[in-house]
């Protein structure tokens, strides 16, 4: 004789707990949406405003009778970073135009694919610009001297705080773009494991 604990086991009427998957709600992909311009934005915003301060930083000072000027294009690291500042500004402009036609047409996993290698390709070129410019930077406020490599912001103070605020502003920007990567990183994700 079967015990009635096994009988109940094998009820027709017994619910078992599933796993359902959380419906996105539409506040939220709102926000997200919302957050997503808005960091684009942003990086927009401070690669723009970096190249406006590297571009109008120079300073001359007189050595040994002549009068040296410094600019941003005497180093190639500033113009790489300047450069990398454009492209970033450039794209960015184009992917809240991206962003903005995916949200009104609703979002496609290949879409999404596309805005993640977007996104992370960005922040590479970010941080390469960012990175050489931080390296010269560094070397010039304060040297090297097992190298014999000495510090040249002693003579130009004013210029090298401009390129200081200026690669500040690029590593904003850089930052923007690696939260837009986690964001979307986290999107497509989310649309992978979605049935």
């Amino acid at each position: 004789m079967a015990s009635p604990e096994v009988g109940r086991d094998k009820s027709p009427f017994m619910l078992q707990p599933k796993s359902l998957p959380s419906p996105v709600s539409k506040s939220s992909k709102t926000s997200s949406f919302k957050a997503q311009i808005m960091l684009r934005v942003f990086a927009a915003a401070f690669t723009l405003a970096a190249i406006c301060v590297m571009t109008t930083s120079s300073q001359s000072f007189p050595l040994l009778g002549f009068t040296i000027k410094a600019h941003y294009s005497d180093s190639s690291a500033m113009r790489f970073l300047l450069v990398t500042d454009a492209i970033v500004c450039a794209f960015s402009v184009l992917s809240v135009l991206f962003v903005y036609r995916l949200s009104r047409s609703g979002s496609d996993m290949k879409y999404c694919f596309y805005l993640f290698l977007h996104d992370m390709v960005i922040m590479g070129l970010a941080t390469s610009g960012c990175s050489a410019a931080t390296a010269v930077g560094y070397i010039g406020r304060y040297g090297e001297e097992k190298m014999g490599w000495i510090a040249v912001c002693n003579h130009v103070r004013k210029f090298c705080n401009q390129m200081t605020i200026s690669m500040v502003l690029s590593y904003l920007a850089f930052c923007s773009y690696f939260a837009l990567s986690v964001m979307s990183g986290n999107k497509v994700m989310y649309k992978y494991e979605s049935p």
